[in-house]
């Protein structure tokens, strides 16, 4: 048996090669993946099936983390139909790269909907399951951005600080109900994130990265995926309100 085996995971932004990594690890771990992404993302069914296909067990949720009121009401009926989520991972983000000036209110907005506020709908929605079993893992996804040697990110870095914030409050708050909640901060990660956002000045990127890490290999999906086993199994119960960089040793 896994050390996930019983257990029910619900994971946003699923399809994201973050999310992927994760919902492979912690399916083989044993949990049950409901893998959530948005409503048209490619692929999600497939992928599902491809995890229940290796023994795993998955389902895909469509779901737009910028309606807050229907995501909550959405993480509700799932753990109802489950009988309570015993691990929350909010791992969905968006990410753009501009100077502060051409963001919109809107984009800055939807930034922090979706990398922070949603966090909070969906702990509103599962809490009181794991409330109920006096048991239950949050994994809120952070940055290391926040030490503010990146230009052009402000409205995502913003979200990440309030995500930072959320993960220290709800600790205490749900602490005393058994739920532990803790962040990753990962650094700069191989994906198909900085494909997209650096395009032609992926090598200079790249170059950037390792000449700032301490380790001079670049961090991969699976290593921050084994992070977030090791938090959500029980050899972390004592562990809750920290943030946790994975950075290569930024």
């Amino acid at each position: 048996m896994g050390v996930l085996t019983g257990k029910t995971v619900l994971l946003t932004g699923a399809l994201g090669t973050l999310g992927r990594a994760q919902a492979e690890t912690l399916a083989h771990a044993g949990a049950t993946m409901l893998l959530l992404d948005r409503p048209g993302a490619e692929g999600g069914d497939a992928f599902a099936s491809q995890i229940t296909q290796a023994g795993g067990n998955a389902h895909f949720v469509e779901q737009d983390l910028n309606n807050l009121a229907e995501s909550e009401r959405s993480a509700s009926q799932l753990s109802d139909l489950y009988g309570g989520i015993d691990i929350l991972i909010n791992n969905a983000a968006l990410i753009i790269n501009k100077p502060y000036e051409e963001f919109s209110l809107e984009e800055y907005e939807d930034q922090l909907r979706v990398n922070s506020s949603a966090a909070f709908a969906l702990t509103r929605a599962v809490a009181p399951g794991m409330k109920r079993k006096a048991y239950g893992k949050i994994v809120n996804f952070c940055s290391i951005t926040l030490n503010g040697r990146w230009d052009g990110y402000v409205p995502y870095v913003a979200s990440k600080g309030a995500i930072y914030g959320l993960t220290k409050s709800l600790a205490r708050e749900l602490g005393p109900c058994g739920i532990r909640v803790n962040a990753v901060s990962p650094g700069a990660v191989v994906s198909e994130a900085e494909e997209r956002v650096f395009g032609d000045l992926l090598k200079e990127y790249s170059d950037w990265i390792l000449e700032n890490q301490s380790l001079k290999s670049r961090i991969q999906p699976d290593d921050v995926a084994q992070l977030v086993l090791f938090l959500v199994s029980p050899a972390s119960d004592m562990i809750s309100g920290q943030n946790i960089e994975i950075s290569g040793g930024w």
